[in-house]
């Protein structure tokens, strides 16, 4: 497997659930919170392996999961995990809890992605600081058809067991070419098991996108905690607009525009991200 540079591949059994996921170190002894990173649909944690060094380079401690159903982590059946906003919310507290993470950072990015925004909006105290790449927050965001057609019955199932969805999504998010070796890990849990495409059509099916993005609209308004919306310009589905539009009813917001920068900002431009991310991460709260 391609790994991540300067990260650990991790394993955790969580109650019934298996989690994989990466993690980095910072390189000198620090009283920084840890920084969570989160990825969207249909990539994982892998996406992140050009920012955790930085990151670790900062003095922050990184951990970016894949989600259940995700990735190296576990694929149960749905009658196993309900695969719904509120089951990856509930999981994911329950890993932050297994790993002793009491307060973080999160990093958030693309559909899915959006259950990070919903966890902190319900524990806000455990949340130091929030920053959101091209995900949905507003009850203006739809799910292209690219990734709606994956849930479709019949269709759905279908598209969600070729390994090749992977290379046209990621790719169709910004129009940049993934190098052949960063793919075949985006590619491996498909090719591994039909589980991995299982999971991921049933994931699709339980978005609940328009429930979600009403909680996360209304909760964000109200938000406290520094926020950093950093926007790849180039996505094709999900406008800077959004950001800019919610940014306004913010507290405490700021938005960083990433010129050339499509869905996947972490895959098709990391160093952007970092100039963006790194800076509002050391920032003195006030």
């Amino acid at each position: 497997m391609v790994t991540a540079k300067g990260s650990q591949e991790n394993q955790i059994e969580v109650g019934k659930l298996k989690w994989f996921y990466r993690s980095s170190d910072p390189l000198n002894s620090t009283d920084k919170p840890p920084v969570v990173l989160l990825h969207g649909i249909p990539a994982q944690s892998y996406s992140w392996r050009n920012v955790m060094p930085a990151l670790a380079e900062q003095g922050f401690r990184a951990i970016a999961p894949d989600w259940i159903g995700a990735g190296f982590s576990g694929q149960p059946d749905r009658r196993d995990f309900a695969y719904t906003p509120d089951a990856f919310v509930t999981a994911l507290g329950e890993l932050l809890d297994a790993l002793e993470i009491d307060r973080c950072s999160l990093v958030v990015q693309g559909f899915v992605g959006s259950a990070g925004i919903q966890y902190a909006l319900r524990y806000p105290d455990r949340i130091e600081r929030l920053a959101i790449l091209n995900t949905p927050i507003s009850t203006a965001a739809k799910l292209p058809w690219k990734m709606r057609q994956l849930g479709l019955p019949l269709m759905g199932e279908m598209m969600t067991q070729d390994p090749l969805l992977v290379d046209r999504t990621l790719e169709g998010g910004g129009g940049y070419r993934v190098e052949d070796a960063d793919l075949d890990v985006y590619r491996r849990p498909f090719l591994k098991s039909s589980a991995a495409g299982r999971s991921l059509f049933v994931t699709m099916q339980n978005l609940r996108l328009a429930e979600a993005m009403a909680e996360i609209e209304t909760g964000l308004a109200n938000w406290k905690q520094p926020t950093l919306f950093a926007w790849g310009v180039r996505d094709p589905w999900l406008p800077v607009s959004l950001a800019e539009s919610l940014a306004q009813q913010m507290a405490d917001a700021e938005v960083a525009k990433l010129d050339e920068v499509g869905h996947y900002p972490q895959e098709d431009w990391h160093e952007k991200v970092n100039d963006a991310l790194l800076p509002f991460l050391r920032r003195k709260i006030l």
